[in-house]
């Protein structure tokens, strides 16, 4: 067959995307991850029991405004970099403003903490598995990320995959959030920023392996 027909034939075979499918199909691998993910935090940790009087608080929000801000900067540059036609997303550099908003709270807390009591805010009850525990509940999301990317042909493996792990991260960090008893920003911006990155690492280093295509 000569390669004119040979690239004939595959046109004739190729059936239209139909709108808005990226999206989607990312939203399902997003949400089918995070429901492992919650069944996971629930079965092992548990909410905490007063969530709903916490939810009025500023510390919860603190945490759920930094969180929810990585994950929607992230998972628009994953949709973005889906397409193989995809060019760097120029807007990451987005990330920087929640952590600058979240590095000023918390040099406010350091600033007015009483003399020794900085310790007690960046270790708080839970900083030896925190970023553990935020990093291993994004791996049920990455992977409905990965599975859901199969169905894609992006062509800048190792910034996708790192761009998902984040939004793994973040996503996933937003759920423990329902657990996690810590209120200071130096805790947050430390541990969870941690967990965060640790997602997006693993993202980078495996991204080249399970987005080829």
């Amino acid at each position: 067959m000569r390669t004119e027909d040979l690239i004939l034939s595959l046109a004739d075979n190729i059936r239209p995307v139909t709108r808005g499918s990226v999206p989607r199909r990312i939203t399902i691998g997003l949400m089918g991850g995070g429901v492992v993910t919650m069944t996971l935090i629930v079965a092992l940790l548990g909410l905490r029991p007063n969530l709903d009087h916490i939810m009025h608080g500023f510390p919860f929000w603190m945490k759920w405004g930094y969180t929810i801000s990585i994950f929607a900067v992230a998972i628009r540059a994953t949709i973005h970099l889906a397409r193989p036609d995809a060019d760097r997303p120029r807007w990451l550099w987005w990330l920087a403003v929640p952590a600058l908003i979240l590095a000023s709270l918390a040099a406010g807390e350091m600033t007015n903490a009483p003399p020794g009591g900085w310790t007690g805010l960046w270790m708080g009850q839970s900083w030896r598995v925190c970023s553990l525990l935020v990093f291993g509940f994004s791996l049920p999301i990455f992977a409905g990320l990965m599975i859901a990317f199969r169905s894609f042909a992006p062509t800048r493996l190792r910034l996708t995959g790192a761009v998902a792990g984040l939004a793994a991260g973040g996503f996933a960090s937003t759920l423990y959030g329902l657990h996690c008893p810590e209120a200071s920003a130096l805790f947050v911006f430390l541990w969870y920023s941690l967990g965060i990155s640790m997602a997006a690492g693993l993202g980078a280093l495996v991204g080249p392996k399970f987005l080829r295509w």
